[in-house]
């Protein structure tokens, strides 16, 4: 896998992979968490959020200008993760208040923008060298997995540690009891029948008396319980933290290259006062349309200043590349909209209208172990078919095969014929799926590559969005008969109405497709295009962009209550493949800039 790459791409992916492993801990339960503390309606929830992952990629721009100024990359990077830890320390302390909570969670924002984008960027540096750049895409792709493997594994410990807490204190899961416990509090619940009997159901010790009192150690107990699963983040930070200090010295020591003065950033007045003006008058005007006031309008507010003041930095020679990499910032904006939903609608989607009990074989992918038995079959039957392998690896493959399906067969026995499934699980399917395919979409493209027929990354990024619309569409279809949240306002939905989780892992498959044409892509054709003394800025410029769509997150959870189903995953099929035909109208220009 490593072969013909630097040594300072292992380090990368390993620090990376513990920082993301703490990262999806969260964004697993975030919005979960944050409705079951503090009784947060979706769209309330939701704007938190949007604003947390906008937070989290928009500072990027601050630590990429920060790091191109110093040139000292690394140690902006080391910073972040010392801030990063802090603030998942403070996530994890229980009974904060909303306004505790809410600084933890930008304390992470801050230190990830100095970690996330550099990181990229330093990456980036070690394939300028010509002996590694025609390796540059796939670098970018490995790179990419190792976000994933600590995503896949994120979601099973945040639900391992709130389970168990629940066990602890006498109870057991139920995502629909949080939302009756507050408005049975509230005085809100007219008909406790449905509340009594899911209380009855989880209360480990017998029925439930007093529904005051359970609804009051329900709630506690179950947010404690995701406050010690961040307390299992910032574990994964120090993991980062050792991997970085101990083995950095394999990455590019960028800050001891000796920079002319032409070389540098050159923050002039008049651009810097020009972009904050188009940064208010975009603001300003974007407040005034219905629905999208002044969050979204400060959001795109903030990317009109970043390109106006980048293109009015650029010189001459610079300008046709920078242009082209603003317009390919544009449309990811659009995709990072409707992608990241998996982490907001499409979890509410998971708890509110997938089915909470699955037979033996489903449950299969809804445990760790049994999971992680399926992927060693497969994986044992890949290095077992597979031309060219050596007598080693075939036995290994044997090996996995073997133990895979003994532990399969023995998990599949011993679940009941009914088991109770979590849904901030589906949030493992895009990682495990990103590991799973990134090799064979490599393999694709090296193919393509040797025929002379692979598409540019341009076009792969054209051809990410048109997957992504197709994933959304599976969804759209298992929606079609559901009644929307509007309707059943705040009553859980009856188990014989909610439907397969086959669903939305369909859905999942498709977009971690699309995410692999487009995002690692992205990454890619940023660190070939960007001028040399724009690398961190311009990979912040990516996050910049990615941070706007996540501000727009919130036009899932603002339609959630609003249109039917059906009709909100239409809203995102529609930018998608608008993104898309944006993306083939420029395509000469943007292959032309990459050359």
């Amino acid at each position: 896998m490593l072969k013909n790459h630097p040594k300072g791409l292992l380090v990368a992916f390993f620090a990376n992979m513990g920082e993301r492993f703490g990262f999806y801990t969260m964004m697993a339960i975030l919005v979960l968490f944050l409705q079951a503390k503090f009784g947060l309606a979706a769209e309330k929830a939701g704007d938190i959020y949007s604003w947390f992952y906008f937070s989290i990629y928009a500072l990027a721009l601050v630590g990429g200008v920060l790091a191109d100024a110093t040139k000292k990359y690394k140690t902006v990077i080391l910073i972040g993760i010392i801030i990063m830890f802090a603030g998942y320390l403070i996530m994890a302390i229980p009974g904060m208040t909303l306004t505790i909570t809410i600084i933890g969670l930008f304390t992470i924002a801050f230190g990830n923008g100095l970690f996330k984008g550099n990181l990229q960027a330093v990456v980036g540096q070690m394939y300028d060298n010509p002996t590694y750049s025609k390796y540059r895409d796939n670098a970018y792709m490995i790179f990419y997995m190792g976000i994933n493997i600590g995503a896949f594994f994120a979601p099973f410990a945040a639900t391992a540690m709130r389970n168990w807490w629940l066990r602890h204190n006498g109870f057991a899961h139920d995502g629909s009891l949080p939302s009756l416990c507050h408005q049975y509090l509230n005085g809100t619940l007219t008909d406790t029948s449905v509340f009594q009997q899911l209380a009855n159901n989880v209360n480990l010790t017998g029925s439930v008396n007093d529904l005051a009192a359970f609804a009051r150690q329900y709630l506690d107990v179950f947010s404690k319980g995701y406050n010690y699963a961040f307390g299992i983040a910032a574990a994964a930070m120090i993991i980062s933290l050792l991997v970085y200090v101990i083995f950095n010295r394999y990455l590019p020591k960028k800050e001891k290259v000796s920079t002319t003065q032409s070389e540098k950033i050159e923050f002039r007045l008049i651009p810097l006062l020009t972009a904050l003006l188009a940064m208010i008058g975009v603001a300003y005007g974007l407040h005034f349309i219905k629905q999208v006031g002044w969050t979204a309008g400060f959001a795109f507010g903030l990317f009109a200043a970043f390109v106006t003041w980048i293109i009015m930095s650029s010189r001459k020679e610079e300008i046709d590349r920078v242009v082209a990499l603003i317009l390919v910032f544009a449309v990811v904006i659009f995709f990072w909209m409707s992608f990241h939903q998996n982490g907001l609608t499409l979890t509410l989607f998971a708890r509110d209208y997938t089915v909470k009990q699955v037979g033996p074989f489903t449950n299969l992918f809804f445990t760790l172990l049994s999971i992680l038995a399926v992927i060693a079959v497969i994986a044992g039957i890949i290095m077992l078919v597979l031309k060219k392998q050596s007598k080693t690896t075939r036995i290994a493959g044997l090996v996995l095969l073997v133990a895979g399906l003994i532990l399969s067969v023995y998990k599949y026995k011993s679940f009941g014929p009914s088991n109770a499934i979590s849904p901030e699980i589906f949030q493992s399917f895009n990682p495990l799926f990103i590991v799973a395919l990134t090799f064979p979409v490599m393999g694709i493209f090296s193919w393509l590559n040797r025929k002379g027929i692979e598409p540019s990354t341009p076009k792969k990024i054209g051809f990410g969005m048109i997957i992504a619309a197709t994933g959304f569409m599976v969804v759209l279809i298992a929606s079609v008969n559901l009644a929307s949240p509007k309707l059943l306002a705040g009553t859980p939905l009856p188990d014989s109405d909610r439907v397969s989780p086959y669903w939305l892992i369909s859905s999942y498959l498709i977009l971690t497709i699309a995410e692999l044409f487009l995002s690692p892509m992205g990454l890619s054709f940023v660190s070939k295009v960007a001028p040399s003394r724009f690398q961190g800025l311009m990979q912040g410029g990516w996050l910049l962009a990615t941070a706007v769509g996540n501000k727009l997150l919130f036009v899932g959870t603002l339609l959630w209550d609003r249109v039917e189903l059906w009709q909100l995953w239409l809203v995102f099929i529609v930018c998608c493949l608008a993104s898309a035909a944006f993306i083939f109208s420029i395509l000469k220009r943007l292959e032309s800039a990459s050359k």
